[in-house]
């Protein structure tokens, strides 16, 4: 170990160099993933907007609108930007590992690099459920507000603006993506030795309140689209149960080869 850290061991101002080409090529990645989103800004709003377009489809007349003339400019600059940065992730995670790994052991590289592989897939899977799934039923539930009016009565109806429905998109489908990490948090803090798989499967009735509490903050008011987040969330808690036991199993059986190792000597 100590030959590995001597082979690898920089000065100070190395490592402020290597720093700054390790953000040089990350922010690089990111403004050119952010060009080529812009160019594309069009078909990824469409893409984003599909889901309450499905749900107004046959209405003739049912528009977006935008009150300010840089909404529009500012809202694809957005999109190009948030688009760019989940098309960046592996750009800039391969640059932070490239950093962090010369100061890691071989086996803490071996040990760390599935979570940089897991995190993203997580991400992408809890985005995908939330436009999939709780897109269409929430856009539903709110669009069943509208009413037509009558006698003495105005007709209610929905008029979104182009910024606050990209905001309300963006937010939930980064508040799934960080709600899937939990199984990374919570197995990174297993190994570390902050929590312990005893600890999760003892506190299991408070985690089933806390996940069923975070869904109904993050997710519109209606039980469907709150069960909708709250399952998964509690199927990750599980897996993350499972995952935690590996851990200490991998650390248990590391424990024991080095003890065996020192009554050889």
């Amino acid at each position: 170990m100590s030959e590995e850290l001597d082979e690898g061991r920089m000065s100070l101002i190395e490592h402020l160099i290597e720093l700054r080409k390790r953000l040089i090529y990350s922010m690089s990645g990111l403004l050119v993933c952010w060009a080529v989103c812009y160019y594309f800004s069009a078909q990824i709003y469409d893409f984003l907007v599909q889901p309450l377009a499905d749900q107004l489809a046959g209405q003739p007349g049912r528009h977006l609108i935008y009150t300010a003339l840089t909404e529009a400019f500012v809202t694809r600059i957005k999109v190009a930007f948030w688009a760019a940065c989940f098309i960046a992730f592996p750009i800039i995670a391969s640059q932070v590992w490239m950093f962090v790994a010369p100061g890691l052991y071989k086996t803490e590289k071996s040990a760390f690099l599935p979570y940089l592989v897991a995190t993203p897939i997580l991400f992408f899977m809890g985005g995908a459920l939330v436009y999939y799934g709780i897109f269409p039923t929430a856009w539903h539930f709110f669009l069943s507000f509208e009413t037509a009016g009558g006698p003495g009565s105005l007709p209610i109806e929905a008029d979104p603006k182009v910024s606050e429905y990209l905001s309300l998109v963006l937010t939930l489908i980064f508040a799934f993506g960080a709600a899937f990490q939990m199984p990374v948090a919570l197995t990174l803090m297993a190994r570390v030795g902050l929590i312990s798989s005893k600890f999760l499967v003892e506190k299991r009735r408070y985690a089933v309140f806390i996940n069923f509490v975070i869904a109904a903050l993050l997710t519109p008011p209606d039980a469907i689209s709150m069960c909708g987040l709250a399952v998964p969330l509690l199927l990750l808690y599980e897996i993350s149960i499972w995952s935690c036991r590996v851990v200490e199993r991998n650390r248990a059986k590391r424990l024991a080869e080095a003890a065996a190792d020192l009554a050889k000597l």
